[in-house]
């Protein structure tokens, strides 16, 4: 499955780069495929695995206010693997042939 998410403290001030950077070191160190971009994490995986870590990226960041603000999205597609760059590597190749 592919889960894609964003969290957030709330109530911290306007910058929350302190605690994404809490939650993204979370992922990084899960040894989960992962790839992070200005708006989204996407980590690749099990069910469990997938959502242990985005508990924990979680928690990590509640720790920097009193709220959190957790936006998920996932694919759960049993029997494919390496979908983080395959669904990109597809499109891409779409795109070329045309």
């Amino acid at each position: 499955m592919l889960i894609a998410f964003s969290v957030a403290p709330l109530g911290a001030g306007e910058s929350v780069t302190d605690a994404v950077a809490d939650a993204v070191r979370i992922v990084r160190e899960s040894g989960l495929p992962n790839r992070t971009d200005s708006m989204f994490t996407t980590i690749e995986g099990e069910w469990d695995e997938c959502m242990d870590v985005v508990r924990r990226a979680t928690e990590a960041v509640g720790r920097h206010g009193h709220r959190v603000s957790l936006v998920l999205k996932a694919d759960i597609r049993p029997g494919h693997t390496d979908e983080l760059t395959g669904k990109v590597e597809r499109v891409e190749a779409r795109l070329a042939a045309q």
